[in-house]
């Protein structure tokens, strides 16, 4: 069947994103204003929709970004592209012109990691008979984008989404209410005292974190378009935790969590979680991604309270296929997988010095 394949501008921006909200892939990193909002931060984002009688019917948001000091771009598509993956006729139409734009833009590779559950053997057949290769790195949460995650199907009642959490949630929820911790929706005028929640969080965890404008940026981008929501924990008129999460169709994310030194006794994570099931639900949502975990844990490694705390509300843990590079450039490509980690290694180690050097 032939497709029309385009290249989209602003004009087209409500559309491509209609198409994301309403498809069963559709998928909150691949729309417009994610593009927009990464944009900021070095990349370069294309819009490619392949169109059958009028109607978007495969869709991809692309990042390219230039490699330091070679300037040579590689494209990464998070979570993309949108279509329906068992039609492997549409996926090669698709290719065929990610693989123009790639010539075009003399890009590398081509990075992707659908939201596809790592069971579905015949995709991982599909990839690698049209030349694409496991890229897994087992670092952090296992890939740019998690590899592990829980899912909530928030489709039943509340009454019933409360009851299947495990007891020690379900508990916790009940006592943070009863301690009179207050979730409300934040403003923008709450983002200061958010981040520096967070900031105490990422001290406190040992984890990095973006600098204040991104979050600023993010509010700007998503929340304008009914794509994000602020929440904020409050206890004795302080504000004791955070929360962003990101809203499309009929799916939510759970995306950045903040929470105080203080107070934490009073339980507002857990109800803060259950207050953005909620408010879910009532957008019409019937999936919460509680977003990454590590994968494989014992209870003995340093990260099992995470893996534990959102677990706790019954979710699924699921694993996704991972990511996979389609490589244009070979001999380019060895080398970027040769010097890349060694330049991340790298950047890290000039980051731990000066966070010891400014504790010191």
């Amino acid at each position: 069947m032939p497709y029309t394949a385009r290249l989209i501008d602003d004009a087209a921006k409500e559309r491509f994103d209609q198409f994301m909200a309403r498809h069963a892939k559709g998928h909150v990193l691949q729309t417009w204003g994610w593009g927009e909002l990464k944009s900021k931060t070095g990349w370069k984002p294309w819009r490619l929709v392949l169109e059958d009688r009028g109607e978007i019917v495969a869709a991809i948001s692309i990042l390219e970004r230039k490699i330091p000091v070679v300037g040579i771009p590689i494209f990464y598509a998070s979570r993309g592209p949108v279509l329906d993956w068992t039609d492997h006729e549409l996926f090669d139409a698709l290719l065929v012109e990610i693989k123009k734009l790639a010539k075009k833009r003399g890009a590398i590779f081509l990075k992707i990691d659908p939201d596809i559950p790592s069971a579905d053997q015949d995709l991982e057949g599909y990839l690698k008979s049209r030349g694409f290769r496991s890229a897994e790195t087992g670092k952090g949460f296992e890939g740019v984008q998690p590899k592990y995650v829980f899912r909530l199907d928030i489709s039943p009642d509340e009454e019933t989404l409360m009851a299947q959490m495990h007891q020690k949630t379900r508990y916790n929820v009940k006592l943070a209410t009863k301690k009179g911790v207050a979730i409300r929706v934040g403003t923008k005028e709450d983002l200061p005292a958010f981040y520096r929640v967070l900031k105490e969080t990422t001290e406190r965890d040992k984890f990095l974190v973006r600098n204040y404008s991104y979050f600023e940026d993010m509010y700007d981008e998503l929340h304008a378009a009914g794509m994000a929501e602020l929440f904020i924990a409050e206890y004795e008129g302080q504000i004791i935790a955070g929360t962003l999460a990101l809203i499309i169709g009929e799916k939510a994310w759970y995306l950045y969590g903040a929470s105080s030194n203080s107070h934490r006794n009073v339980m507002p994570n857990y109800l803060i979680q259950w207050e953005m099931i909620r408010w879910a639900k009532a957008k019409g949502c019937t999936l919460y991604d509680f977003r990454g975990v590590p994968g494989h844990l014992t209870e003995d490694n340093p990260l099992y309270g995470l893996y534990r705390f959102k677990k706790g509300f019954n979710g699924e843990y699921t694993e996704f296929v991972g990511e996979w590079d389609l490589v244009y450039r070979p001999v380019v490509y060895f080398l970027w997988n040769t010097l890349e980690p060694v330049y991340s290694d790298l950047v890290k180690g000039m980051i731990g010095k000066l966070r010891r050097r400014n504790k010191g």
